[in-house]
């Protein structure tokens, strides 16, 4: 486990910015922080190192997905099978998110799927990986906030 670093106020500035856009230039992020160009440099390597920066990625809008079908598929995991459930959920490019979770489901997958069929056989797959014991699901009809 990293050793993360307190963050203080401009760190969690560049980090909202890098949430808001990951592929802002040194120079722009600087700018809308008032500081230096050099400064944004160093923080950003030190974040990375420590961890708080895991990576980089791409967000894609819903408008680009608007065709898939999304659900969350709350899983039951029998005793001690949660590891070797979230395995299996990993190899599954369909899982978009996997959530552990407290109360009555141990895990929460947020899926896409081209079409219902697919989707109904996705939950079907799920349901039958080892140590499963039981899902529900729940088809999104639409996202009303997303940070």
């Amino acid at each position: 486990m990293p050793n993360l670093p307190l963050l203080d106020d401009t760190d969690r500035a560049l980090l909202a910015l890098l949430r808001e856009n990951a592929r802002l230039p040194a120079a722009d992020l600087a700018r809308r922080l008032g500081i230096a160009r050099t400064t944004v440099q160093s923080r950003l390597q030190r974040l990375e190192r420590a961890g708080a920066i895991a990576g980089y990625t791409v967000v894609v809008p819903d408008e680009a997905e608007a065709a898939l079908v999304r659900a969350h598929v709350m899983v039951i995991a029998g005793p001690k099978q949660g590891a070797g459930i979230t395995a299996a959920l990993k190899r599954i490019p369909e899982v978009r998110t996997l959530l552990s979770v407290s109360g009555p489901y141990d895990l929460i997958a947020v899926v896409a799927a081209a079409s219902i069929g697919e989707l109904d056989a996705l939950i079907d797959r799920i349901g039958a990986l080892e140590g499963v014991e039981r899902t529900t699901s729940a088809i999104v009809l639409s996202t009303r906030i997303q940070r």
